[in-house]
């Protein structure tokens, strides 16, 4: 039963209860109300401040989980780029070097994948940093990876044109010379016998009589020479593929035409002393990708290391050549 008030009456002195009219009675009630919603509000917001609800506790713990699986997930995207970079660098100094295939440039295997906006919808999370820098190393893992299955692919089809490959690149003398007495001149700056200035001599000069056997040097197909090339006399050019080439000039005589495949080994010309030249003999060059290179480093397969080892130390004295 709710309490009554009372209180004196000035003109009787006696106690008379208080009796409260609607408005009053309206107004006490909405005081309290307000007063009351107002704890309540205050409440809740030091409960929401200071005491997470438990549908906030777990979506914490859910976000602690993701944080760690994303920091494994970036462990794991290093681990395979370790592996990866190991096999970039067989493919680069082994595989490719075998088969005399040129290394895939670095920045070719490394090209970021392009867009601005790319991760754009990953933006706007507590972890999205993290997020895109490991959708960015994945990306670049894939690309990398589909760069190596490429080269991969490339490799296996070499390896099977092995035999063919091993055939064409130059590896013998181009004219008979057991005793290695006929290499008169070698690869790199010597005097010109016309000149006498120091000129880069890009082959070696072998002497031999006129009419003694040139020979080719790797299976390929013989191909018309260049224009001016009259100083080198007659001249047989052949292509082997792969990126090689040979030159065999101031020939006496020419037996191949341009078109026809020989074979290593097979006579294509005889030692002359057609052109620019002090004497007979055969220049003879090696071409990689149409840059001449040192014929000395293509004599492996008919040289024991002690001959080969005596070849390279009769090509590198500083002489005069013939042509």
């Amino acid at each position: 039963m709710p309490k009554s008030k009372f209180r004196i009456n000035p003109h009787s002195l006696e106690y008379e209860e208080v009796k409260l009219s609607w408005r009053e009675r309206f107004k006490k009630a909405v005081y309290y109300t307000l007063a009351l919603s107002a704890f309540a509000v205050v409440g809740l917001f030091v409960a929401y401040i200071y005491f997470p609800s438990p549908k906030e506790l777990m979506l914490k713990r859910e976000n602690r989980q993701y944080k760690l699986q994303f920091e494994l997930l970036s462990k794991k995207v290093e681990d395979l780029n370790a592996v990866l970079a190991d096999l970039e660098d067989r493919d680069d100094n082994i595989y490719r070097t075998i088969f005399e295939a040129e290394p895939i440039p670095k920045e070719k295997r490394l090209a970021g994948i392009g867009g601005a906006d790319r991760y754009s919808d990953l933006e706007g999370y507590e972890n999205s940093k993290t997020i895109i820098e490991t959708a960015k190393k994945i990306d670049l893992l894939g690309r990398r990876m589909y760069i190596q299955s490429k080269s991969f692919d490339k490799i296996y089809k070499m390896a099977k044109n092995k035999e063919k490959m091993l055939a064409s690149i130059p590896a013998i003398q181009p004219i008979s010379n057991k005793n290695l007495k006929r290499i008169a001149s070698g690869f790199g700056y010597r005097i010109h016998p016309v000149y006498k200035t120091w000129k880069m001599h890009t082959g070696m000069d072998f002497t031999a009589p006129i009419g003694t056997p040139i020979y080719a040097t790797g299976d390929g197909v013989v191909i018309k020479p260049k224009s001016r090339m009259s100083g080198y006399g007659k001249v047989v050019v052949v292509d082997h593929g792969y990126g090689y080439k040979t030159l065999y000039a101031h020939c006496s005589k020419i037996i191949v035409r341009p078109g026809q495949k020989v074979k290593r080994g097979q006579i294509i010309g005889y030692v002359g002393n057609t052109g620019i030249s002090t004497g007979p003999h055969v220049h003879y060059e090696v071409l990689k990708n149409d840059r001449p290179v040192n014929p000395v480093n293509y004599f492996y397969q008919d040289l024991s290391p002690e001959e080969y080892e005596k070849v390279i130390e009769i090509s590198s004295r500083a002489n005069q050549s013939m042509s």
